[in-house]
């Protein structure tokens, strides 16, 4: 049987870690493994060449500050590192690119934020486009707490 392998989006949000434990606690529980994608956001405005790198930079090394940490939480919790990747540019986009270059994946695991709109991946992958993916969509409320999320993972 082939492993089952669960991909989750990171960011600094609430939601996306919520997603994060829902995912891993299932790969756990299911011989599976998790895919982060951390994703870095294109900057809107358009600086002096020198300065736009250095935001970029930064916001780069924040996101891989961050997928790092998730996946060494998961790791010690779970015993097994997750595959990670940090990308740059539009989160549908990259999502999109990523599932169709990793066709093992078996289902995208997305936070919904607890409060307002669902977020803008939910919104889109959810609501927008859900016949389009190539592989089920799970999403966690972002009004879960840990342990409602690992009773039902």
């Amino acid at each position: 049987m082939p492993q089952r392998i669960y991909l989750v989006i990171m960011d600094e949000t609430d939601e996306a870690r919520l997603a994060l434990r829902f995912a891993s606690r299932r790969a756990a529980r299911t011989g599976g493994q998790v895919h982060i994608v951390a994703l870095v956001p294109r900057q809107d405005f358009v600086a002096f060449g020198g300065v736009q790198a250095t935001i970029e930079e930064e916001a780069r090394n924040r996101a891989e500050v961050l997928v790092t940490s998730a996946a060494g939480h998961l790791a010690s919790e779970s015993g097994q590192m997750p595959v990670i990747s940090v990308q740059q540019g539009d989160g549908v986009q990259i999502i999109k690119d990523y599932l169709a270059d990793h066709p093992e994946v078996s289902a995208l695991v997305l936070g919904a934020a607890a409060q307002g709109g669902p977020g803008p991946l939910v919104a889109h992958f959810a609501a927008g486009h859900p016949g389009q993916l190539p592989c089920p969509l799970m999403i966690v409320p972002g009004s879960m707490t840990d342990e409602e999320i690992d009773r039902m993972s």
